[in-house]
């Protein structure tokens, strides 16, 4: 039993955790670095610049963050079931297992946990993905599970969602994560959208645009919710049912997604209620007001430079 090219004998393929993998990891460190990066230019703000500008930059990070980062996960949708069930095919012996469910936008993880791990002179611990993303194929990573004698309650679950299925769950599932997935990638594009209008600076343009990314991201919801409106074949173990609900990736996309509309709303409301206090967060109103002064104090001079004006003529032009 040695090591092939990094590849464990009799196990063709790595296994891909249900909750952060490789991918999601990848995309936290990349933001949290630019995070810190930014951070580290923040002794140089004097004032009251400096609190508002980290929370703009944190806030704004966060979200790309979010974005991103839930294209990758595996619990939009998760559900746990205890049961007494078959371990093996052709044998009658029965073990006690915890039976999880995860889908994502890109395939679906099952686990299964012994209750204790080991039984049966076995230790039952699996975590299997099978991808439906446009590159993959489910319906041959299910055949490749069977080629491997995966236990009897995984190959169970995996088959309510291959292409044969009469639940018709693959379809369902597979469209409405392609449509969240694209709906979630436009809300990533106008969300840096809005960072470089908010530099130029162009204020409630940008405000506008973070309302656009927060509806992109609540269309997402609703594309892979509609799955959920129709019936789903039940999950039975004997007599415990497998049921799943929303997941810890659904409800932060919402969260940021109505984040993202709240903000949005409030650019857009002060810039045409109280403009002086949107520019004094976003620290613009200051550096008007003395870019103001510079360029009336140079028209000024320059105009004294080529003329000789009349004492009554410099009090004319300071009223006006």
């Amino acid at each position: 039993m040695t090591l092939f090219d990094g590849i464990y004998p009799f196990y063709p393929q790595p296994r891909k955790p249900s909750g952060f993998n490789v991918s999601t990891i990848i995309v936290i460190v990349v933001f949290l670095t630019f995070a810190c990066s930014f951070l580290l230019i923040t002794p140089g703000i004097r004032g009251r610049a400096r609190l508002y500008w980290t929370l703009r930059v944190l806030l704004s990070l966060i979200v790309g963050a979010v974005i991103v980062t839930v294209q990758f996960t595996g619990d939009w949708e998760t559900g746990w079931v205890t049961a007494n069930t078959s371990y093996k095919s052709f044998s009658r012996a029965l073990v006690n297992v915890d039976i999880g469910l995860h889908v994502g936008l890109a395939g679906v993880n099952v686990t299964l946990v012994g209750n204790p791990v080991s039984q049966v002179n076995e230790t039952i611990d699996y975590n299997e993905h099978f991808a439906w993303s446009f590159s993959a194929d489910y319906d041959h990573s299910y055949g490749e599970g069977l080629e491997k004698g995966l236990p009897n309650p995984i190959l169970y679950v995996a088959e309510k969602f291959t292409t044969q299925s009469p639940c018709n769950l693959h379809r369902q599932y597979r469209i409405s994560g392609h449509y969240a997935s694209a709906t979630l990638w436009v809300a990533f594009c106008t969300w840096l959208i809005s960072n470089v209008l908010f530099s130029m600076p162009v204020l409630v343009y940008g405000g506008y645009m973070l309302l656009i990314t927060g509806a992109f991201m609540i269309f997402s919801l609703i594309s892979f919710s509609t799955v959920r409106n129709s019936l789903m074949c039940p999950i039975h173990f004997g007599t415990a049912v497998l049921h799943t609900g929303y997941g810890g990736s659904f409800w932060l996309t919402l969260a940021i997604g109505l984040l993202c509309l709240v903000a949005g709303i409030a650019v857009v409301a002060l810039h045409y209620f109280n403009l002086d206090l949107l520019k004094t967060f976003f620290d613009l109103h200051k550096d008007k007001a003395e870019e103001y002064q510079e360029m009336t104090q140079v028209c000024v001079n320059s105009h004294f430079a080529k003329k000789e004006l009349s004492p009554s003529q410099p009090s004319k032009l300071n009223s006006i």
